[in-house]
């Protein structure tokens, strides 16, 4: 009995010999790891310190970017498990650490598309009072690749920023482009009795309502759809018309001048008249066949043939109306040519009695005609087409002389 316990007591003499006051699941005491005293901790206990410390001092990734920095906070491994079962009393360590960015193509592409910028195309609005025009602004890209290819380089080499490259992204449409694209391109002018204030308001209004159209390319304008119906609910007035080859009183007279007016400036523009028609009497304003009748029955239209739209800007006052055509100029030079075919005079004015002299119809000379549009480039005549035939019918006049007063005499009987 006595001979068991010596061996006990030696036995139990070794253990603290070998393991030198060492608990068994516990850090050796005296240790640090980081700088975090963990001597005498359990191992989890240990670990969860020195992580926390390691966490707190671990620097941000940073990507540096126009708008400013970005940070990342990035995960990380380590040998702590079996640094803090290899470690001897009193010992000072230093965990092995390394980055582990796991969310890092998400994050970076979510980066990437917060710094890109659209461009802004330049703009413009077009009214009867003319062009306005906002300007481009270039946008910002950014080249999720090389932004991805950096990072991973700079991850790996233990380098803890990088800079995000960006380039500039031109807009597609920029303000000398569209000023480019709305230069005149022919205007023309008519003008009016302004004393006629009837005739004079059917202008002006027609000319209002006209003012400020786009046509796109390939579309057609109508003369009837744009201005409307000639009617007192439609603002229009009592002027003289052309009705039955002689001038009547009618609600809006006088629009025809704004369409002759408006269709010989399509022509000069280069536009494609799809239809017009003439008076039956000729007009003062322009010359023979280059009229454009408008009624119920009979419009003025014409077509955009480019490729960017057109502007029509429209005038009226002071006795003259005009319209100017904008676009993109085609380097051609439009001309409209009016030639007379014959002439055929009136026959002598018809004499009626009246309280005054004067003309109750001013006699008109019947006219042939034809109109030509001619297309030059660099002073070469490229085209000369025909626009249209037309016949003017005559009106005789007719002349009121003031009545005689004569005493008839009755004979003696």
């Amino acid at each position: 009995m006595k001979k068991i316990r010596s061996v006990c007591a030696l036995l139990l003499a070794g253990c603290v010999f070998l393991f030198g006051g060492w608990t068994f699941g516990r850090v050796r005491q005296g240790v640090v790891v980081d700088g975090v005293p963990v001597g005498g901790l359990a191992f989890k206990e240990a670990e969860r310190a020195v992580r926390e410390e390691i966490a707190r001092t671990l620097s941000p990734f940073t990507v540096h970017t126009p708008d400013g920095d970005v940070y990342f906070r990035t995960q990380f491994t380590d040998d702590l498990g079996d640094l803090l079962r290899r470690a001897q009393r009193g010992e000072e360590l230093r965990a092995s650490v390394k980055r582990v960015w796991g969310d890092m193509e998400e994050e970076l592409l979510a980066l990437c598309t917060s710094v890109a910028r659209p461009a802004a195309d330049a703009t413009l609005t077009f009214s009867s009072r003319g062009f306005e025009y906002i300007h481009e602004s270039a946008g910002r890209g950014c080249e999720y690749d090389a932004l991805l290819r950096e990072v991973s380089e700079a991850f790996e080499a233990g380098r803890e920023e990088v800079t995000l490259h960006t380039f500039e992204v031109s807009p597609a449409v920029t303000e000398a482009l569209l000023r480019a694209r709305t230069r005149p391109l022919a205007s023309y002018t008519t003008y009016f009795d302004a004393s006629n204030s009837p005739r004079a308001h059917n202008i002006a209004l027609a000319a209002s309502r006209i003012s400020g159209t786009v046509l796109l390319p390939g579309e057609e304008f109508s003369f009837n759809r744009v201005v409307g119906k000639r009617t007192a609910a439609n603002g229009f007035e009592t002027a003289n018309i052309i009705s039955g080859g002689e001038f009547v009183p009618g609600v809006g007279g006088g629009v025809c001048q704004t369409s002759t007016t408006l269709m010989n400036a399509a022509l000069l523009s280069g536009l494609r008249v799809t239809e017009s028609r003439p008076h039956s009497l000729t007009v003062g304003y322009v010359p023979p066949s280059r009229d454009a009748m408008v009624s119920e029955s009979s419009d003025l239209r014409f077509v955009n043939p480019y490729s960017v739209p057109v502007y029509l800007s429209g005038l009226a006052g002071g006795g003259r109306v005009s319209f100017t055509f904008y676009g993109l100029p085609d380097g051609r030079e439009y001309r409209v040519e009016s030639r007379v075919l014959l002439t055929a005079d009136p026959p002598p004015e018809q004499i009626v009695e009246g309280e005054e002299d004067k003309w109750l119809r001013a006699p008109k000379q019947g006219i042939a005609s034809e109109s030509y549009l001619s297309v030059y480039e660099g002073g070469t005549l490229l085209s000369r087409t025909l626009l249209r035939r037309d016949a003017y019918a005559v009106v005789q006049g007719i002349r009121q002389v003031k009545k005689t007063e004569t005493e008839e005499m009755s004979p003696l009987s």
